[in-house]
């Protein structure tokens, strides 16, 4: 007999997040025998806390197959941490009382570290409250910092944003550096791991090229060694193009841009390094200086976005849901590299277990010795991931992105409190 199935998106939403949702709903449309509806929480995780559950059969297959090319998060997402099982099992209890309100056997959690943990705790309630329900991670996170697959699904599209506007700006910077600006700051995402600073490397197509300089989370800062390259790039060429990581910190751990307060999650909100570096090169060396941050722009840059990343982010999504049809539970759904050029790859899967709560940080091994950009190993690693367009379709000169219905279904328990 057939049960139903809940997905929901959690987090920092992609450009590619909705193509593993359009991966999960076409993929389940395909075994109506096994999988009847599928609902989508509203708001993410917080969507099956107040058992506001949208009802994805109302969608056309023309919609579905739309989100491949719609970036943001099509139901709503959130950054809500549930409480350990331990501490307060409230939400969990809640969680498992909507799905058995709603026939709820399957659970396909779209996000980064901190889903996967709740995805694997609520296989392990399940067990232990006698309604199993098979729990499939699906990877997704722009930073590229979930271990045990070669990447996450968003990471390619952002790496792919972030090196052509480095190229394009450096052009910009080198037309105007005789008489206006020598230094441009570009402030990437990247809390803890510098996947995404780094592939503004790949924007390098000879040595004298932007980026010349990077900061990374992984190497504590040194400000006297930065303005020292700062200032003889400038020398050097005329102009010095720095790509810096939100997480750049100094030797003893503090942030750069640490604002002194916690998200949802419990991070140390982050302030804005760019502005801070602007004035460190104003104050030390009396350089023209102007910077960006690259912010929302970067995830949700669909038009731009990585034809390798669109198409993994889908194949996780369907994916998840083969697995959960083969009897997998408690596993997030893999990207397993097999070669480098031609860039080839399978899928596989990995317990949760070993990927709740777990951070991949870019390794030494891809840093350059001055620790100031990376290596030829590291953009071996990087380049296939920004392979390919996978353009949108254009109206009136804009994308034409797809808005769902999102009509929820009827409610059979009482309010929560969250």
């Amino acid at each position: 007999m057939a049960q139903n199935a809940f997905y929901a998106q959690s987090g920092g939403v992609t450009a590619v997040i909705n193509a593993s949702a359009s991966g999960v709903i076409e993929a389940a449309r395909e075994h109506p025998h096994r999988i009847g509806t599928v609902f989508a929480g509203r708001n993410g995780i917080l969507g099956a806390l107040r058992e506001e559950l949208i009802d994805t059969g109302k969608e056309s297959d023309s919609a579905i197959a739309a989100l491949r090319s719609t970036p943001g998060g099509a139901f709503g997402s959130c950054r809500h941490k549930l409480a350990s099982l331990d501490d307060n099992a409230r939400e969990y209890q809640r969680l498992m009382d909507v799905f058995r309100a709603h026939d709820i056997g399957y659970f396909f959690y779209n996000g980064g570290g901190d889903s996967q943990d709740t995805a694997h705790k609520v296989s392990q309630l399940g067990e232990r409250l006698g309604y199993p329900v098979a729990c499939i991670g699906i990877p997704k996170t722009v930073d590229n910092d979930l271990p045990l697959t070669d990447t996450c699904p968003g990471f390619g599209s952002v790496a792919k944003y972030i090196a052509v506007s480095v190229r394009e700006a450096a052009l910009d910077v080198a037309s105007m550096c005789e008489t206006s600006t020598k230094v441009f700051i570009l402030e990437t995402m990247g809390r803890n791991a510098g996947w995404i600073a780094a592939a503004g490397a790949l924007a390098q197509q000879s040595r004298n090229d932007a980026p010349h300089i990077i900061l990374l989370p992984e190497v504590p800062f040194d400000e006297a060694a930065f303005l020292a390259k700062t200032q003889a790039t400038v020398d050097r060429i005329g102009y010095c193009v720095i790509v810096v990581s939100e997480g750049t910190r100094y030797a003893d751990g503090r942030l750069l841009a640490d604002a002194g307060t916690k998200d949802a999650f419990g991070h140390a909100q982050l302030g804005g390094v760019a502005p801070q570096l602007a004035e460190l090169v104003r104050e030390r060396l009396g350089l023209k200086f102007h910077w960006a941050v690259a912010d929302y722009l970067q995830r949700a840059a669909r038009h731009l976005a990585s034809a390798t990343d669109v198409e993994q982010a889908y194949a996780v999504g369907r994916h998840a849901v083969e697995l959960a049809l083969a009897g997998g539970n408690a596993a997030m759904v893999t990207i397993v590299r097999l070669a480098d050029e031609p860039y080839r790859w399978k899928l596989g899967n990995a317990p949760l277990a070993r990927v709740a709560n777990m951070e991949r940080k870019l390794p030494k091994a891809f840093i350059s010795r001055d620790g100031f950009g990376i290596n030829a190993a590291a953009r071996r690693y990087l380049a296939p991931l920004i392979g390919g367009e996978d353009y949108p379709r254009f109206k009136n000169g804009l994308p034409a992105y797809v808005t769902l219905k999102n009509q929820t279904v009827q409610k059979k328990l009482p309010p929560f409190e969250i």
